[in-house]
Formats: C-alpha cells, structure tokens, sequence
C-alpha cells in the first residue's frame, strides 16, 4: 500500500501561520468595539458552519448520535478533559515563557474549531484515501481568513494550533490511507454530524449564549465511529 503524507495538512497549517501573524499585527489596531463586531461575525459564521455539518446525519442514525454524545460527554467528565487540555495550554504557556493571558483560550478554541470540522474529517480520509486536497484546499483558505481575526482577539495561542492540527488531521490522513475499507460513506457522515453539533457549542460560545464544555464531549467523535459500525455489522 502506498503511504500518502498529509501535504493538504501542511499547506493548511502555513494558511493558519499567515493569518495569525497578520492578525497579531492588526491587533492593537482594533478598537474594543471593532473586536466585538468580529467576535459576534464569527459566532454566526460557526454557527452556520455547525448546522450544515450536522444535517449530514444519515437517515436513521439519530439515536446514535445522541447516545454517542450522551456517553462521550459521561467519558470526558470522567477523564477530566477540559482540566487537562488547560493544564497542558498553561504548561506550554509557561514553557514558553508567553506572558498573553488569553493564551490557552486561544489555543484550545482554534484548535477545536481547526481539528473538530466536517471538512477536517471529510478532507483528511479524502485526501488519504484518493489523494484528492480539493476540501482541504478550501478549508487551509477559511482557516487562514478565520485565524486573523481569532490572532487578533485571542493573540498567539491561535498560532499554536497548528500543533494538534497537524496530530489530528494529518493523522487522520495517515490512518485512512492505512484503513481505506473501514471509512464508509456513512461512518464519515455520522462523524461530521457530530463534529457539526460540537461546532454549534463553539459557536453558542463565541456569542456568549451558553458554556457548553465542548472539551468533555470529544470524546463522541470516537464513540459514534464505534457505535456506528457496531451498528452497520449487526443490521
């Protein structure tokens, strides 16, 4: 089998360095009110984002999901995840020696909304599979646009995202280049449905309309792959 390196994944993290240091630059140019404004444009936009994703749900597998994320969320409260991944921003932070107080904030927020998508998961197993970056394409030009305004609010911690970016869907790339069979056309939706519903919490955050910890709940994103074929095995 032929092995396939996550170039779509490269190009979309220099996208993500680009936008980041423009937005650094632009960022004591905005004004508080300006700043607002973009936050409120982006919730929206993530909103939307998060209700077409989740509407790929195929037919019948609602239950599913809601169990899915039902006992992914039970996990990710079990294990801590939220704690965890703040811990891990705030060592890195002081790794670093970043003195940004939005640091992790930023990090963990660009980071699920860069790695948690549709388009990550679609885009990764297309570009393993078929070799196809035309999603990824698309995505590396929206998460450039998105990580100047999120550099300009958030501040150097959206840079950083690129790590996890470059662990989970290029990884992800990886692992369905070695497991082409397993990816089915229905295993990919029930993934991006509920990665759409975990970028609805994204977006119920950045307008500030609710705090869904959305850190807890990855863990669905592996349970709805297990479910799912578990599902299609014994139907």
């Amino acid at each position: 089998m032929t092995k396939r390196l996550p170039i779509g994944t490269f190009i979309n993290m220099i996208t993500v360095i680009i936008g980041s240091l423009i937005g650094l630059w632009l960022q004591q140019s905005f004004p508080p009110n300006i700043k607002v404004i973009i936050f409120q444009a982006l919730g929206l936009a993530t909103l939307l984002i998060g209700i077409q994703m989740s509407l790929k749900m195929p037919e019948g597998y609602l239950l599913l999901i809601i169990f899915s994320l039902i006992i992914g969320g039970i996990i990710g409260e079990t294990l801590h995840l939220d704690q965890q991944l703040q811990s891990l921003g705030g060592w890195l932070k002081d790794t670093l020696n970043i003195g940004d107080e939005k640091f992790t904030e930023g990090l963990i927020t660009a980071s699920l909304l860069y790695c948690v998508g549709s388009m990550v998961i679609v885009g990764a197993i297309e570009e393993g599979v078929s070799g196809s970056r035309e999603l990824l394409m698309v995505k590396s030009t929206l998460d450039g646009v998105s990580s100047i305004a999120f550099a300009s609010t958030y501040g150097i911690g959206v840079l950083f995202s690129i790590f996890p970016m470059f662990l989970i869907q290029g990884g992800m790339t990886i692992l369905a280049n070695q497991m082409k069979p397993f990816f089915t056309t229905t295993i990919i939706g029930q993934l991006s449905s509920v990665g759409g519903l975990l970028i609805l919490g994204i977006g119920i955050k950045l307008l500030n309309l609710g705090n869904i910890n959305i850190e807890n709940l990855l863990p669905s994103l592996i349970i709805v792959v297990f479910f799912t074929w578990i599902y299609d095995k014994w139907k």
